[in-house]
């Protein structure tokens, strides 16, 4: 397949994505907003193409823990979910932090607390980058804009996975997911042959040669002393990632007087309100962090110097400010807007916002 151009919501084109890519299996189970993500899968019918596998497990559960025997073997697999799916699959996530396994995790969040609502949210910002299992455990974690991020954080995610053998996570809110643009779909990645696999991921799990076991994978380990170096090890790798991973749009920043952060959907509609305040004589500039984790710290610091106030825009009640807050010099005043329950801000209430909340 060459590069195409396409018009098609966020959930088809992840879908897409995945089989140019060269992605090795899907396992998923449907859930509103995301579903087009296995609809799609399943009428673009790879496994005739590629020989993609593609799986509607009987539950999330499920679903992530086929992913993790795919990830275990070496190869590129994925799967799908909404806020309260990807709750359910937070033990297999940890497990494979644990195990330090590639894998690919698309959350296209909804509103909650509990089953909440099937509008879009940004909710799921702490369960993401705080790692929303147990144990002590980073994913990477990619926020797109634009249906075109959808398709390339894709490829990006599994590259960065397999590059530092972490789990990656494409954290979208429901309105990337359900939006239709034109993207570009990237031309067919060819699938790794088994001998490419098994020299690319020395450590995958391979069966057995003779009677001893070759690489078994597993995040157990009952001796503390050595539960002890595989913590040191993951907070090594992480400290790696923090320092080459952060990736981040500014827009206006220089001149600007006040600054707004925000990310995925919700940077759209910040981009358009900080043009009208800009109309009203109000210099405004916009950070949009696209990696969530490792949050782009330095970034942000140096886009706030100078800077009379700063306003995080999310919907939700108030989540990424924290990191905000942890990055800049405690003398900026820090204050957040958020819609709640699926509700979507205008750029003029993020204008009123700005006004009322920093510049009074």
């Amino acid at each position: 397949m060459k590069e195409e151009v396409k018009l098609m919501k966020g959930n088809e084109a992840v879908a897409h994505a995945a089989i140019r890519y060269g992605c090795d299996g899907y396992f998923g189970y449907p859930i509103t907003p995301q579903s087009e993500v296995l609809e799609t899968l399943e009428l673009l019918a790879p496994w005739d193409t590629t020989g993609m596998v593609v799986l509607q497990a009987e539950s999330e559960v499920a679903a992530i823990n086929m992913v993790y025997g795919g990830a275990a073997t070496g190869k590129a697999v994925m799967t799908s979910s909404s806020s309260p799916g990807i709750s359910l699959k937070q033990e297999g996530i940890s497990y494979l932090a644990g195990a330090e396994l590639p894998a690919l995790i698309l959350n296209v969040m909804r509103g909650g607390p509990g089953l909440g609502t099937i509008q879009p949210s940004q909710a799921d910002y702490f369960q993401a980058t705080k790692g929303g299992g147990h144990g002590d455990y980073h994913l990477i974690v990619l926020a797109p804009s634009t249906v075109q991020e959808m398709v390339d954080f894709v490829g990006l995610g599994f590259d960065l996975s397999f590059k530092y053998r972490t789990p990656a996570m494409i954290l979208a809110d429901g309105i990337v997911g359900q939006m239709m643009e034109k993207v570009v779909l990237p031309e067919q990645r060819p699938r790794r042959t088994e001998e490419e696999v098994r020299r690319q991921c020395p450590w995958a799990a391979n069966g057995r040669e003779g009677l001893r076991k070759r690489n078994v994978i597993t995040s157990l380990e009952l001796e503390s002393s050595k539960m002890e170096e595989i913590n040191d090890r993951l907070q090594a790798r992480y400290e790696e990632i923090r320092k080459a991973e952060p990736r981040w749009e500014e827009i206006e920043v220089d001149e600007a007087d006040y600054l707004i952060v925000a990310f995925g959907s919700v940077a759209r509609i910040c981009t358009k309100a900080a043009m009208m305040a800009r109309e009203q004589g109000i210099k405004v500039g916009i950070v949009r962090p696209i990696t969530l984790w490792p949050f782009p710290e330095e970034a942000v610091r140096k886009a706030a110097e100078g800077k009379k106030g700063i306003l995080c825009v999310e919907l939700n009640a108030g989540q990424m400010i924290e990191d905000v807050r942890l990055s800049i010099h405690d003398s900026i005043p820090v204050r957040h807007f958020g819609r709640l329950g699926g509700i979507i801000p205008s750029p003029q209430e993020v204008v009123d916002a700005l006004t009322n909340k920093l510049i009074k």
